[in-house]
């Protein structure tokens, strides 16, 4: 086993993702007990995500999701991958993870972004646009004054107030300069930009600030990892989702996860057909060794502290097999 990938963290982000003809309290199931058996197998942590008016993703509410999940384990730390803070009021979010770290001492996490609504629409059940994520770092600072009491309005956040909730930021655009600023903990992606990754990675640590979260730089790489008996076993796990992507990008909604089977049956209009292969290509697949491999140049490459895996495909039992053989490739031995 490599030391690199040995001294690296490996957590999950599971999106909650819908499929084909199953109902959305059946994904919302699904990503509670995947968190219970990730944590059977040593994840670090369990995160889960925000989506608005989104056919392919139950996951609306993350803070809620968050609780069940923290409630159904006992040792894996959980949280959110991320809140989208310019979707909330810093007070209620404060308040939120405030209560759950309240309930769940020493386990919660507080991932944190910037983008709003999936489209117009959504921005305006919100009532938010795209202009309220240019003022991220002011909503973040002000989140954070909530924890350290020092808020300018006199108000107090109970439970929240002198309570540790590690905060993270994801790094999209500018967030890695804002995590900087803030002296705080990175999640940046994806792995199939290298470059661009990189180089938000170098900002970050030229610009970082040490704070009372952070004393240097923690970086965590995340992206998708399949991991199959065979390569041909690791691409099908990307099918349903690349066509979900290119489907979103050439119909304006995000869809369910459908069988890699019928995706592969599809007629697609040379647009679609273009977009669904670019979304087969730069992730990190195939066997156990060339996943350690491949792993093992990125981490070199970055330099990260920790990984986090967003996986998603249409077999859950598929999907399960790969998060199994990538703890194998981590710990050295059959989990």
């Amino acid at each position: 086993m490599s030391s690199v990938i040995a001294a690296t963290r490996f957590s999950v982000l599971d999106r909650s993702r819908t499929r084909a003809g199953r109902p959305h309290a059946e994904a919302l199931r699904d990503t509670v007990r995947l968190a219970q058996e990730l944590e059977a197998l040593g994840y670090h942590r369990f995160w889960v995500s925000e989506h608005h008016g989104v056919p392919g993703v139950a996951g609306s509410a993350p803070t809620v999701l968050a609780a069940a999940v923290a409630a159904a384990t006992r040792t894996i730390r959980v949280g959110t991958g991320g809140v989208m803070l310019p979707n909330h009021q810093p007070l209620v979010v404060a308040e939120q993870f405030g209560v759950l770290e309240s309930l769940f001492p020493g386990r919660i996490d507080m991932g944190l972004g910037r983008s709003v609504g999936f489209t117009d629409g959504v921005r305006r059940a919100l009532g938010r646009d795209k202009g309220d994520a240019e003022d991220f770092a002011a909503q973040l600072r002000e989140l954070l004054d909530w924890f350290a009491g020092t808020s300018p309005t006199g108000v107090h956040a109970r439970p929240a107030e002198g309570l540790t909730v590690p905060p993270f930021v994801l790094a999209m655009g500018e967030g890695a300069a804002i995590a900087a600023r803030a002296g705080l903990p990175m999640v940046i992606g994806d792995l199939r930009n290298r470059e661009r990754m990189l180089r938000g990675i170098d900002r970050y640590r030229a610009e970082f600030r040490p704070s009372a979260w952070a004393a240097e730089p923690y970086v965590v790489i995340s992206g998708t990892i399949a991991v199959a008996g065979t390569p041909e076993q690791a691409r099908r796990l990307l099918v349903p989702e690349a066509w979900s992507m290119a489907y979103s990008r050439t119909h304006g909604t995000f869809p369910p996860l459908e069988p890699a089977e019928r995706v592969e049956a599809r007629t697609m209009t040379a647009k679609e057909r273009d977009l669904y292969a670019s979304g087969l290509t730069g992730h990190i697949a195939g066997t156990e060794e060339q996943v350690a491999h491949e792993l093992e140049t990125v981490l070199k490459e970055t330099g990260a502290q920790e990984v986090l895996v967003t996986t998603s495909t249409y077999d859950r039992a598929a999907l399960l097999d790969s998060y199994r053989r990538l703890a194998r490739i981590v710990t050295g031995r059959r989990p």
